[in-house]
């Protein structure tokens, strides 16, 4: 069997995404000598980390740098971080080196593309298209102890509850069971219960608004007239028509911004006012959740159709903004 064929052979059983490592290659007969040669400029092939080749030339994808990281580490390594956000469904590029967990046992060097953390708690892996991802709490809380500054910290614990990938129990308790360093700040945001409040109550209205025939809106915006004074909030904010979605809080759903809707009407933007018991019971409640798409659709349709939006601008987004 020519050398060839036996990478042929690789292909079909070890070669994934354009990946193998270097041990797959050695027991298909290919030598230490033949893999380096092909790896050289050049050569067809590249060696993006060690013990790993990629059967091309050229960047790799962010896939193919996801599965060089995982071969890199061993069959126990699982990817937390951005990509394991991505993976479960949140609108992320990754930008940051691929965030592999391993176990305590292994000692790896970060690489160009891939920093390896040492965990005594390694998740249970969830797989999404072959590869081990962290569960989205495990890795927002990773991802939150890493934030440069509090509004970043505080921007992907509001996206992962916005999408409802975990709730802010689940959040809380991966913070107490993990390691402590790095916890302090994500601890304070935590224990903000009228902030988290606030992100779970957004949850939960925009899991109403998956079954809604509109566009995605903006969240926890102030709006304010075109001198910047600020006329009301709007829990969803659709921006090409006026259209403001305003909660009604209760003392479970956490203080609110002030929710005065006459302002913002006077100024020509058309509103939906809802209450947090009709947001939180829809979940269970199919006529709950009809009514409120029935309201929004309507509403949308009407302030499309007065052909002039309201001369008023978003300020701010209060989360990001809150002390």
């Amino acid at each position: 069997m020519t050398n060839s064929h036996r990478t042929l052979r690789i292909a079909s059983g070890a070669v994934r995404d354009g990946i193998v490592t270097t041990a797959a290659l050695h027991d298909a007969g290919l030598s230490r000598g033949m893999i380096t040669t092909r790896c050289r400029p050049g050569g067809p092939w590249q060696r993006l980390l060690p013990g790993v080749v990629m059967l091309a030339k050229g960047p790799p994808t962010r896939r193919q740098q996801l599965r060089a990281a995982v071969d890199y580490a061993g069959k126990d390594s699982v990817i937390t971080g951005e990509d394991a956000l991505t993976a479960h469904g949140l609108r992320l590029t990754p930008q940051q080196p691929v965030r592999l967990l391993v176990p305590t046992s292994k000692r790896l060097s970060p690489r160009e593309f891939v920093v390896p953390e040492r965990s005594t708690r390694l998740p249970r892996p969830i797989f999404v298209d072959e590869l081990p991802f962290a569960p989205p709490a495990r890795a927002a809380i990773d991802v939150a102890r890493a934030a440069p500054d509090v509004m970043a910290l505080r921007s992907v614990l509001a996206m992962v509850l916005n999408d409802g990938l975990c709730t802010p129990t689940e959040l809380s308790d991966e913070l107490d069971a993990g390691n402590q360093r790095g916890s302090a700040a994500v601890r304070a945001a935590l224990r903000d219960s009228d902030l988290l409040a606030a992100m779970f109550l957004h949850a939960q209205a925009n899991q109403v608004l998956n079954s809604a025939p509109l566009p995605r809106p903006r969240w926890h915006v102030t709006i304010a007239d075109q001198k910047q004074h600020v006329l009301g909030y709007a829990d969803a904010w659709w921006d090409e028509v006026g259209l403001a979605w305003q909660i009604e809080r209760t003392k479970l759903a956490g203080d609110a911004p002030e929710h005065g809707h006459l302002p913002l009407t006077a100024a020509g933007v058309t509103v939906v006012r809802t209450s947090s018991e009709q947001v939180l019971g829809a979940e269970h409640d199919a006529e709950t959740r009809g009514r409120i798409v029935r309201a929004l659709a309507s509403a949308f349709l009407t302030a499309a159709r007065c052909g002039r939006r309201p001369n008023v601008q978003a300020m701010s987004e209060a989360v990001s903004n809150a002390a």
